[in-house]
């Protein structure tokens, strides 16, 4: 029976909650405002520029997989049920595009940004040149 506190049933609710991803330690600029958005790439479609956030995003892939890549990290595939972050601030992101030629990919962030600054902001080529020597070597073949 449902809440009559046995010990040998757990209510449903101690077990319907999974911890997809965590970070430690995060930095949330002072007044930040957050934002969940969902994003749907065609076959191929090779998804946003090279961009940076002010504040942390977290992602859950839904369907298809994304080509994730972030600032001094190996390029990697995130398929579907798993999940991304980035920590905002200065980090270039430089790929979240779709890794698959044949089907659709979506996935949903929620991303914290500090006020008076855009949630999401294109990293010139000149800057990009700059910090070459960060990025992570590129996979071959």
């Amino acid at each position: 029976m449902h809440g009559t506190g046995d010990e040998g049933e757990k209510a449903s609710w101690m077990t319907a909650a999974r911890v997809l991803q965590s970070a430690e330690p995060l930095t949330i600029p002072e007044g930040a405002a957050a934002m969940t958005v969902r994003i749907e790439w065609d076959p191929g479609d090779p998804g946003t520029p090279p961009h940076r956030h002010s504040g942390p995003a977290f992602g859950y892939v839904i369907e298809g997989a994304v080509r994730f890549e972030l600032e001094g990290e190996p390029e990697r595939v995130v398929e579907a049920g798993g999940t991304f972050w980035e920590p905002g601030g200065d980090v270039i992101h430089y790929q979240d595009g779709n890794a698959l030629g044949d089907a659709r990919t979506g996935f949903v962030v929620t991303m914290m940004c500090a006020p008076g600054k855009p949630m999401l902001e294109l990293v010139s080529e000149k800057e990009l040149e700059q910090r070459a020597h960060l990025r992570a070597p590129r996979p071959t073949g």
